[in-house]
């Protein structure tokens, strides 16, 4: 008897892709715009020109399309490409300058994704998990830039790298820039060149 092989079709598989591509940007356009509590999976059929039993079967609910959002912010941050250009510099200064350049594209590329998952905290308790698991990669990379700052030397003697760390999430983690652009309306330009300046000055040996 011939082996009987499995189908199949590379043409339905990238229709399926393309549903659950444009059930996830629906999403996250009503998110955003709506918050994430007043958005239904119904609303989210509705916006990706769908039936809701499609959204389920192609995306998941609420909480898998939150997912998924979350997950391709933190994958696309360029953390590994900010942090890689950060350990070519041989002055602190300049790996602060970096810092600040590539923190500030990742959050505002990604401002729309930040802004859900902090409006989905309050009421879906995966979302806290998805926060731990994003805020860990952003500050293993900049504990990463610690462990370099020391390296060159270049710490206030009463720093360890652990504090460096916390600083350098205190002065470039989405709190800061959330604050300076979105509830003090500074251009992300401002931000920039601000939070900068400011960990230049507390971190560094002058």
């Amino acid at each position: 008897m011939a082996d009987v092989r499995p189908y199949h079709s590379p043409r339905r598989e990238l229709s399926a892709a393309a549903t659950r591509r444009d059930i996830i940007n629906a999403a996250r356009r009503l998110f955003a715009r709506s918050g994430y509590a007043q958005v239904t999976v119904a609303d989210v059929a509705r916006e990706a020109g769908t039936a809701v039993k499609t959204v389920y079967a192609s995306a998941g609910g609420k909480a898998e399309i939150l997912r998924e959002i979350v997950h391709d912010a933190v994958t696309s941050s360029g953390a590994l490409e900010t942090v890689a250009q950060v350990r070519g510099t041989t002055d602190a200064a300049a790996a602060l300058t970096l810092l600040a350049h590539g923190t500030r594209l990742g959050n505002e590329h990604h401002r729309e994704a930040i802004a859900i998952l902090y409006s989905a905290m309050s009421v879906d308790e995966s979302a806290e998990d998805l926060w731990t698991q994003g805020t860990s990669v952003y500050r293993t990379a900049l504990r990463e830039v610690a462990e370099h700052l020391e390296s060159l030397g270049a710490l206030k003697a009463d720093l360890t790298v652990d504090q460096c760390a916390d600083l350098l999430w205190f002065c470039f983690g989405l709190a800061s820039w959330r604050t300076l652009v979105n509830d003090c309306h500074w251009t992300w330009e401002q931000a920039e060149a601000e939070l900068a300046a400011i960990a230049i000055r507390l971190l560094i040996s002058t």
